[in-house]
């Protein structure tokens, strides 16, 4: 969870539970309640479109992808069992590959990436025709 949605969490915590979202008396929503929860919030907003939280768990995966987050850093987010599952998202990265290679226009050394010390070779393919 990144930090503004945990403030955000945070400034809504009551004193009546140890649950974000919880029953008045501080105990927490099943899973059907929890199910229901969403689309009942969106009529009484008068969204038109029914939302649920599978699309709110599908709109996660989907801007994790496209901003580039690795495809396994997504499953394990989701917690999906097999990268098969994952890969419903990768049409959302078209220039994930493109980036990749790109990367390797910067010099190592500017990225972080530990060089070879002194006593040991650094590979090279000077010496290859």
């Amino acid at each position: 969870m990144n930090q503004v949605a945990l403030s955000a969490l945070k400034s809504l915590r009551h004193l009546r539970g140890h649950y974000v979202f919880c029953k008045d008396d501080g105990t927490r929503f099943s899973h059907s309640e929890v199910k229901n929860l969403v689309p009942r919030i969106c009529q009484r907003a008068g969204l038109p479109k029914r939302l649920t939280m599978h699309a709110l768990r599908h709109t996660f995966a989907s801007h994790l992808v496209m901003r580039g987050v690795a495809l396994k850093a997504v499953q394990e987010l989701l917690g999906h069992a097999t990268i098969d599952m994952t890969l419903r998202y990768a049409h959302l990265s078209p220039d994930v590959k493109h980036d990749a290679v790109r990367l390797l226009e910067t010099p190592a050394r500017q990225l972080g990436v530990n060089q070879a010390g002194p006593n040991e070779k650094a590979q090279s393919f000077s010496g290859l025709k």
